[in-house]
């Protein structure tokens, strides 16, 4: 098992992204881009928006995706994402991550992705989608790739990620194996993420359209969180319940005070409080903390070409970065310069020494 943040020294680089598949919503807020806006001020991080990965699954319909990015890219800068301390860019503007993916696939057995557990849930999933593609089987490999062109020393993921980094560790060894050692064999960084509960109480997310969108206005998310499924055994005014059951109560403790929370508990366990005058003390603090978010987005919004320029700026970060690592990868299968860009680096040994995971 990979270890934690801990473990990395401050020189370690950390990357991961996320697919542009529509709105962001509280989950994404509070599960990973606080996460990544706190790795920001400890590492050298890359965080990409991966435009290819939602071909894997969304094929046909690749002007949604577009659309997306902006939008996406907004709240990430509202969220605190600051490009001096972080490389911001798109995927699919640096080829080398469709390059390095082709050449580790080579090297890939197939029955490594015919066991990764998200190919089979996935499947299950989305059984209307024709997902006998290339691409979905393969998603993994391009994902390793997005993590070993920059000598990714750690992902940020949570526990139900953990077998990709582990696939990502494993492709990187073989390479090092069969070629000698030039790849950073990376670690899960497993956070303490919060329990978001959506508005029906399941995990929230966009599949399950139980979300509270982050550039949702305050009256409609203020009706919505109020209708927010609780505690079923408080069907009527009177009837007592258990905080412990009820999925509102999860939100409770990310936002209220420990005063607060003791008043839900009492009021719940003897009915004293209803279920809507309970919600509303947690709504306050939601959409409080929704609000400077609300704001900072807007501005964004009213400037495309700042994140138009962010991006570019970003892309041009990373492809050097690629480019160096794509020699060295050419280097170690022998094809030294060949298919290198015009003004692309030239091979040498990578500060991280590759193939050796940094040292604490």
């Amino acid at each position: 098992m990979s270890e934690g943040a801990g473990e990395l020294p401050a020189s370690a680089v950390v990357v991961s992204g996320m697919r542009p598949t529509g709105r962001l919503h509280l989950g994404h807020l509070l599960g990973t881009l606080r996460n990544w806006v706190a790795l920001q001020e400890r590492y050298r991080c890359f965080f990409f928006v991966a435009d290819w990965h939602v071909l894997t699954t969304d094929y046909e319909g690749p002007r949604e995706v577009e659309a997306s990015v902006r939008a996406m890219v907004a709240d990430w800068l509202a969220a605190g994402l600051d490009p001096e301390r972080s490389v911001i860019f798109r995927q699919s503007d640096v080829k080398e991550h469709a390059e390095l993916a082709l050449l580790l696939g080579m090297i890939t057995p197939l029955g490594w992705l015919e066991r990764n557990p998200t190919y089979k849930e996935q499947r299950e999933q989305l059984a209307g989608r024709d997902l006998s593609t290339f691409g979905f089987l393969g998603y993994p490999v391009l994902q390793a790739a997005d993590i070993l062109l920059y000598h990714g020393a750690g992902v940020p993921v949570g526990i139900d990620q953990v077998p990709h980094v582990e696939l990502t560790r494993e492709i990187a060894r073989r390479f090092n194996h069969l070629y000698g050692a030039t790849l950073v064999e990376p670690r899960a960084l497993l956070s303490e993420a919060p329990k978001v509960p959506g508005l029906d109480g399941r995990k929230m997310s966009k599949s399950y359209g139980n979300t509270v969108p982050l550039d949702e206005e305050p009256a409609v998310i203020e009706r919505a969180m109020g209708r927010m499924t609780t505690d079923p055994r408080r069907a009527r005014r009177t009837d007592p319940g258990d905080p412990e059951d009820c999925p509102a109560f999860d939100l409770h403790r990310l936002y209220c005070t420990p005063e607060e929370i003791d008043w839900v508990r009492r009021g719940c366990t003897t009915a004293g409080i209803g279920c809507l005058e309970c919600k509303q003390v947690m709504i306050r603090h939601v959409l409080a903390d929704l609000a400077p978010h609300r704001e900072r987005r807007a501005q964004l919004e009213r400037d495309p070409a700042a994140i138009d320029a962010v991006l570019a700026a970003g892309a041009a970060q990373a492809r050097r970065v690629a480019q160096e690592t794509m020699a060295q990868v050419r280097a170690a299968l022998g094809r030294g310069g060949a298919g290198r860009e015009e003004g692309g680096a030239a091979a040498r040994p990578h500060p991280a020494r590759p193939g050796r995971e940094p040292q604490a």
